[in-house]
């Protein structure tokens, strides 16, 4: 379904011009966008599906409205492709000002739909004041699934997929995989002890990712557009590897984790001996929110393992772009990021760097408390970059057909 909606949002905007909504307030005059934004409501579509996240959002959303007279209302979503669809919708029926969708939580494939087909405000990110923290020598803050974001998206965190698993019943972190082919034997050797979210499940396909990634005879070719000449080649170790896991995953491949926190209930009751998360203090978060077990430890791959950054952007016909581009500010502020680090919190990676903060700031983050299973930063490994995002579009419809029956 959500591949229909992205086909058909193709359609419709192939077939009448790109429209041009209000333009974006400039944020060189910062008082003048403040201003502006003091009464205005946002509305920030952003996913829905856990608990500290949505606690998060909602302490955001009293610190915006306290400081700025902006009042944020999260709309939960399930998959960022519907708030994609809206805004296509929207665009179909001329509706170019005042759109339902303020604010959207993005990146990948959906930032790169967007871009392409003029659905994003022009790039402000890059004028904030609080920009100026930004680690800007990280490249993913910067591009998107290989694409130059050109200050459509302002970074808010960053991601790294991690495994877990609880020593205390499946063995020490000694014994764990530490590649893709060695995680394909551990689950021969424990049949029905993993397994990973349907696509397009945005974890699930993740995974794919790195299955492709180490698998495929020449990861360079990812960063460039898919090209269907080569497609079957490129991604015939995936399905071979796959077809390999699929007998062995829980229940037989025969069902999928619906998202991740199905996954990590499926750890705590001991069904599953390994998991994976994008965000490195998830294990620490879930031992100090009680929803694992406090000997669940965090393991990745030495050879390194899938990394972005995640974004916010302001649609283009946004009725509340001053407030949507406020809130966009404290989000990369200090004292938002700091909160979002803890895992007591949510323990996303912060987008700031250490070096450009102040000394007083900079030790507030030394000093979080980063808990028994989140890996120091130095023991995460390298980053993989994300693939060029129509390599997903195309390899999550084959997945589908082979095993999303």
């Amino acid at each position: 379904m959500r591949r229909l909606t992205a086909i058909l949002a193709g359609a419709v905007l192939a077939a009448t011009p790109l429209a041009v909504g209000a333009e974006t307030p400039n944020a060189s005059d910062w008082d003048a966008v403040v201003k502006a934004a003091d009464g205005q409501t946002v509305y920030f579509n952003a996913w829905g599906g856990s608990q500290n996240i949505n606690d998060y959002i909602e302490w955001v959303a009293g610190e915006v409205k306290e400081r700025y007279g902006v009042t944020l209302d999260h709309v939960k979503l399930d998959d960022t492709a519907n708030a994609v669809a809206q805004v296509v919708a929207e665009k179909a029926a001329g509706k170019d000002e005042d759109g339902g969708i303020d604010l959207i939580w993005i990146n990948g494939e959906n930032f790169v739909s967007m871009q392409e087909q003029g659905l994003l405000s022009d790039g402000f990110a890059t004028k904030l004041p609080n920009w100026r923290y930004v680690d800007t020598d990280n490249p993913s803050v910067t591009t998107d699934f290989t694409q130059p974001t050109n200050g459509q998206e302002s970074p808010w965190g960053g991601a790294k997929l991690v495994f877990f698993t609880d020593p205390a019943k499946f063995g020490s972190l000694d014994t764990m995989p530490d590649s893709a082919e060695e995680l394909l034997e551990w689950a021969k050797a424990h049949p029905g002890r993993f397994s990973y979210p349907a696509p397009p499940d945005f974890v699930g396909s993740s995974f794919l990712k790195q299955i492709l990634i180490e698998t495929t005879a020449d990861p360079s070719v990812l960063q460039k557009p898919v090209d269907e000449a080569n497609f079957a080649e490129v991604t015939a170790p995936l399905w071979a590897y796959l077809d390999q896991l699929d007998p062995v995953l829980w229940r037989s491949g025969r069902d999928y984790p619906q998202n991740y926190p199905a996954m990590k209930q499926l750890l705590a009751d001991g069904e599953l001996g390994i998991i994976f998360a994008f965000n490195p203090a998830e294990a620490s978060s879930g031992i100090a929110n009680g929803e694992l077990p406090d000997t669940v430890r965090s393991f990745t791959f030495s050879g390194g393992t899938l990394g972005n950054t995640h974004f916010v952007a302001i649609p283009y016909n946004s009725g509340s772009k001053e407030g949507a581009m406020v809130v966009a500010n404290f989000l990369i502020s200090p004292e938002a990021q700091l909160r979002k680090e803890d895992p007591a919190i949510w323990g996303d990676p912060t987008v700031l760097s250490m070096d450009k903060l102040p000394a007083e700031d900079r030790a507030a983050f030394e000093a979080i408390d980063r808990g028994v299973a989140t890996l120091a930063p130095d023991e995460l490994g390298p980053v993989l970059p994300e693939p060029h995002a129509s390599w997903m579009t195309r390899i999550e419809e084959e997945w589908l057909k082979r095993y999303g029956s």
